[in-house]
């Protein structure tokens, strides 16, 4: 078990809602369509009516006939059933209509929300939960859930129509009646009692199906990885672990739900074989007609059937339930980052500090501590030191993508934490390591910096890059694809591109994780042109693995385990001989052109 059970833990931001709740929740989404559920349930009133009358008609009939069997009254009784059926048909159709277009109204608007709360939820949340098992809860998950109350109204109208018919039964024989409900309690309680192992095991089965979703998402995105180090068989042999965990836990949920249907149908059997019996001895004595027999055996099958299907809808709807209860609970998943006010900042200056600064990723394990700087308006700040000395951190900080513990940090002397994110961070351009493209051409990734730029400003930012000599190296210039992830771009180009948006959305405050990859010296010169066009006159935090980019910076900050430990310029610190003249010699010298010209004479 603990196999079938091992990596299915609830993620740190699930919660455990009561049905009661659930339901209700559910049902507030149904609130808006309430016009078109009033009608399908008017049209399940209905079906129900007709449904019973046609085993009542039918049991009418058959005593009708024994008396007096004609054509005309033959012909007279397959009309009314046929009519009968065929307005039952006619209902069965417009509640199925009215429900699907209600249930596809509410997808819509939970998957919406639960869109929205991925967008709105903290960079950290992604650090910490696979973005797989994230998207399976905004699509399959929304979907079970909305089978809810589609499971609903399909019971409601056969609970009716057992309603109905058992009202008309007690009127015809109390006998037979009370026999065909002798044994309905057990059933049910049978069903109902099934409820707590059929909620944990769905539970189990939809985190495994995530973490099979999560593996393939992961394995195909990091193929190129893979297949460099020849390492196809070892992804495959992780994914058939995955997949043989996944097996067995459907395989354990199969067995729950298939076990509860033979001892239902024990029950039901009792029941049937003593109603068969008694009614039969009723019949031979004539104290019961042989239509009124009729009515019974019929209305067996339509009492037993709901009976003995509660199992398998209250398997489907504690599905319902368990997905309902995920996809709530990503958008109630309390949020790190908050602000306390929405001030807005129409004309950033750019003026960042840092006062007393604790931040930490994980609790007890500081990043930075007691934190201070100040970046002056319009100031290059390069960023420098060994990987974990704080250099993203603080990036990551003044993008307010992390909450910090203690301290302030304040934008043009107002605290982070009061402004008003969406505005503040329309004044933020921010280039990766890595830089992102989203599939299509490299205009509308340059567009993506200012959605309402025309073609020509979005060509003229492009320009301003390196004087543009990069897009002819382009095959369809800036119409070219960059593909899934810029995968038909270089990182050259795709740093490009990423310069030109930002360029294009003219920030007060520039943010630039250099990237580390190898490219060409005509690259590395026109990434070096088009950093120049945005460094300017804005203020730059800049994470520096260039040489060419430290030089240009007004200031160098030397960072070790998250505290600041020298800082002036580049040939300040290099005069002082310390940390900095140590990362120098190990990282940056060989990118000068003395170090070449040294390499060459030797």
């Amino acid at each position: 078990m603990g196999f079938l059970m091992d990596g299915l833990d609830a993620e740190e931001y699930d919660r455990n809602y009561s049905d009661g709740v659930l339901v209700r929740r559910i049902l507030s989404y149904f609130k808006p369509q309430s016009r078109k559920m009033a009608f399908a349930s008017a049209a399940i009133v209905g079906i129900a009516l007709l449904d019973a009358a046609i085993p009542i008609f039918i049991s009418r009939s058959i005593d009708g006939l024994q008396a007096e069997s004609t054509f005309r009254n033959l012909l007279l009784t397959s009309l009314v059933l046929t009519l009968l059926a065929s307005v039952s048909w006619v209902l069965n159709l417009v509640r199925q209509t009215l429900s699907s277009q209600a249930v596809g109204d509410v997808v819509l608007k939970m998957r919406e929300d639960a869109f929205d709360a991925v967008l709105n939820r903290d960079l950290s949340f992604y650090d910490q939960f696979p973005s797989a098992k994230i998207v399976s809860r905004v699509t399959s998950d929304t979907a079970a859930f909305s089978q809810v109350m589609v499971l609903v109204m399909e019971l409601g109208s056969r609970v009716l129509l057992i309603a109905v018919l058992i009202g008309y039964l007690s009127t015809v024989n109390i006998q037979l009646t009370l026999i065909l409900l002798a044994l309905a309690p057990f059933i049910i309680a049978t069903a109902l009692g099934f409820r707590t192992v059929a909620r944990r095991t769905i539970t189990a089965s939809r985190r495994i199906n995530a973490s099979v979703s999560a593996h393939i998402q992961e394995t195909v995105s990091g193929i190129g990885v893979a297949k460099t180090f020849r390492q196809e068989h070892a992804v495959y042999g992780d994914f058939l672990k995955v997949n043989e965990q996944s097996r067995q836990v459907n395989l354990r949920t199969r067995y729950v739900f298939s076990s509860i249907f033979p001892l239902l149908n024990v029950l039901a059997g009792i029941g049937t074989a003593a109603l068969v019996y008694v009614g039969g001895l009723q019949v031979r004595d004539g104290t019961l007609s042989a239509g009124d027999w009729f009515l019974f055996i019929q209305g067996l099958a339509i009492f037993w059937f709901p009976l003995t299907s509660i199992a398998s809808f209250w398997s489907q709807f504690q599905l319902g339930l368990a997905a309902g209860e995920r996809v709530f609970a990503l958008i109630d998943a309390e949020p790190k980052v908050v602000q306390i006010d929405a001030v807005r900042l129409p004309n950033t200056a750019g003026d960042i500090g840092f006062e007393q600064v604790d931040f930490s990723y994980k609790e007890g394990e500081p990043v930075l501590k007691t934190f201070d700087l100040h970046i002056r308006p319009g100031e290059t700040l390069a960023l420098v030191g060994h990987t974990g000395s704080g250099k993203s951190s603080i990036a990551k900080l003044v993008a307010r993508f992390y909450e910090f513990q203690q301290g302030t940090i304040a934008i043009d002397g107002i605290d982070i934490r009061r402004l008003d994110l969406a505005s503040y961070r329309a004044r933020l351009g921010i280039v990766t390591q890595s830089p992102f493209l989203f599939d299509g051409t490299v205009l509308e990734n340059i567009r993506y910096g200012r959605p309402s730029a025309s073609d020509d400003e979005v060509l003229a930012a492009a320009q301003h890059v390196g004087n543009g000599d990069w897009i002819a190296s382009l095959p369809q210039g800036l119409q070219s694809e960059v593909g899934e992830r810029g995968s038909q771009l270089s990182m050259g180009q795709r740093q490009l591109v990423a310069l030109a948006r930002v360029l294009l959305q003219n920030p007060a405050i520039f943010i630039l994780d250099e990237a580390t990859a190898s490219i060409d010296p005509l690259t590395e010169t026109l990434i070096q042109e088009g950093l120049d066009a945005v460094l300017s006159h804005r203020t730059s935090i800049v994470i520096a693995h260039r040489l060419s980019t430290i030089r240009h910076a007004d200031r160098i900050i030397v960072l070790k385990k998250g505290a600041i430990i020298e800082e002036g310029n580049h040939e300040q610190l290099l005069r002082q001989g310390g940390h900095y003249a140590e990362l120098y010699n190990t990282y940056f010298r060989h990118q000068s052109l003395a170090y070449i010209e040294e390499r060459r004479a030797a």
